[in-house]
C-alpha cells in the first residue's frame, strides 16, 4: 500500500485537507484508508455497553460489529501502537492517508496556516515533500494552497506513481 501523510500543528488545516483529498480520490475510484493520530485520551466505547465491559473485564481486543460497520479496540496498556503495525491491520487499499505522526518516516505535506503561530515544521523534518499554505514561505519545497485539493491530489499521485487518480 501506499502511504501518505498530512502533518501540521492544531488548527493548520490537516483535517480539512485529508477529508477533501479522501473525497477526490475516492471520486477518482482510488481505494483510500486513513489512520489519524491525537495525542488526546481516546474512548469511543460508553460505560454500561456491553463492549465496555467486555474491555473492563480484561480483554485485550474488542470487536464491536454490525450490519454496517465494525470497530476493533485494542487496550495499548504497555506501550502505544506503531503507525507499521496499524498500517499493517488495515485492508489492502490504494492509498493511506496519514493524519499526524510527524515524526514518522513516510512522505508528507505539511499544512501551514499563519494564524497558528507556530513555526513550520519543515527546516527540521526532510519527510516533508511539500507544503500547503495560506501564505508563501521561503522554501524551495513545491508550495500549494491549502484549498488546491486537485494539486495537491496530483502532487501525491506523481510522488508515489499511483495511476488513474486524475
Amino acid at each position: 500500500m501506499k502511504v501518505f501523510g498530512i502533518t501540521g500543528w492544531k488548527n493548520s488545516g490537516k483535517t480539512g485537507l485529508t477529508e477533501r483529498l479522501v473525497a477526490y480520490f475516492t471520486a477518482a475510484g482510488l481505494r483510500v484508508s486513513t489512520i489519524k493520530h491525537t495525542h488526546h485520551a481516546v474512548d469511543i466505547d460508553q460505560p454500561g455497553t456491553d463492549s465496555f465491559r467486555h474491555r473492563a473485564a480484561g480483554a485485550a481486543e474488542v470487536i464491536l460489529a454490525s450490519d454496517s460497520r465494525m470497530v476493533l479496540m485494542r487496550e495499548a496498556r504497555a506501550t502505544p501502537p506503531t503507525l507499521e503495525a496499524l498500517i499493517a491491520r488495515l485492508a489492502p487499499v490504494d492509498l493511506v492517508l496519514v493524519e499526524g505522526y510527524k515524526s514518522a518516516p513516510h512522505l508528507k505535506i505539511e499544512c501551514l496556516r499563519a494564524e497558528t503561530g507556530q513555526p513550520p515544521l519543515y527546516p527540521q523534518n526532510d519527510t516533508i515533500c511539500a507544503l500547503a499554505c495560506d501564505q508563501p514561505q521561503a522554501s524551495a519545497l513545491p508550495q500549494f494552497s491549502l484549498d488546491d485539493t486537485a494539486g495537491i491530489a496530483a502532487f501525491i499521485t506523481d510522488r508515489l506513481g499511483i495511476q488513474g487518480a486524475r
